[in-house]
Formats: structure tokens, C-alpha cells, sequence
């Protein structure tokens, strides 16, 4: 986590720096625009942190190793699509509800085909993908990435079992 943060520092200050330079307070604006943007999206991390910390200790390991876990199988590659399917809001939500599962024992690959559904399938965003670009579109999309998330579970199941990853 560190070199991430590292990464996001050094590009922040850049870009300020650069904002700084052009003058015209557009430093200012981008740090205004930065300020509002935290307000809107501190309220969801703190609750899919909470959510998150919750499950970890909530929900019986074996629970979570017979629904989405290693012994799962074929079914919990299903289940994860279908979670991440229909589980709604960015990453600031799926993302620690995601990591505090893995670390309470669910599969890499269910974990890889509930992330791959979460962003293909995207249920909650099919009323506007429908409403913006109609139904033919969105069922066209549907039908060509539908398969992949548990393929994508599959993958990482055969490629990537055993290795700790959070």
C-alpha cells in the first residue's frame, strides 16, 4: 500500500504544482473541487469500512469458505458474479468489502469473478445505460461480457490459488 500512496502523493503535488504555475488560482479551484468531492465520499468509506470490518468478524469463516471460498467451487465462482452483479456504488465500496472477504476466506477466484461482474455486469447501472443508449445496445453489451465473470474466476482459480493476496 505504500507505493500506491507514494504514487498518488507525487502525481497530487504535481499537478497542484503545475495548477500553481498557470496562475489564475486554479490551484485553489482544484483543491475547492478536491474538498467537495471528500465531503461526497466519506460518508460510503466509512461505511464499507465498517462494512467490510463487519463481515470479517461477523460472518463465521466457515460460512464464508462454503459459500465463496476455495471449497466452493463452480458455485461460488456463480455466486460472486451474481453479488457482483448487483452490488451497487464505486469502488470506494466494493473494493474493502472485497478485501476484508479475502481476508476472511474467500477464494481469489470468487473474489476475481464478483470485481470482473461488479464492473462489467454493473446491474445498477443498467436504467441509465438503457435510457442513454437503449435497450438493444445494453442488451448487446450484456450478452457479450455475461460469461466472463466466472471465466475470469476460473482463471484465477487455476492460475493463482494458494498465493496470499491481501
Amino acid at each position: 500500500m505504500l507505493i500506491p500512496t507514494i504514487i498518488m502523493g507525487v502525481l497530487a503535488i504535481a499537478l497542484l504544482y503545475i495548477g500553481y504555475q498557470r496562475g489564475g488560482g486554479e490551484h485553489i479551484l482544484g483543491l475547492k473541487s478536491a474538498g467537495n468531492l471528500l465531503l461526497q465520499i466519506i460518508p460510503l468509506l466509512i461505511f464499507a469500512f465498517i462494512m467490510a470490518g463487519m463481515i470479517q468478524i461477523l460472518v463465521p469463516h466457515e460460512i464464508i469458505s462454503r459459500w465463496v471460498g476455495a471449497e466452493s467451487g463452480f458455485r461460488g465462482l456463480l455466486l460472486g458474479s451474481a453479488i457482483g452483479g448487483i452490488m451497487p456504488g464505486g469502488p470506494y465500496v466494493s473494493m474493502p468489502i472485497v478485501a476484508g472477504m479475502l481476508r476472511t476466506g474467500a477464494s481469489i477466484g470468487t473474489m476475481v469473478a464478483l470485481i470482473t461482474a461488479w464492473s462489467l455486469l454493473a446491474f445498477s447501472r443498467l436504467p441509465m445505460e438503457i435510457g442513454l443508449l437503449g435497450w438493444k445496445f445494453t442488451l448487446i453489451r450484456l450478452a457479450c461480457v455475461f460469461f466472463f465473470p466466472p471465466i475470469a474466476g476460473l482463471i484465477a482459480n487455476k492460475l493463482f490459488s494458494g498465493i496470499e493476496v491481501v
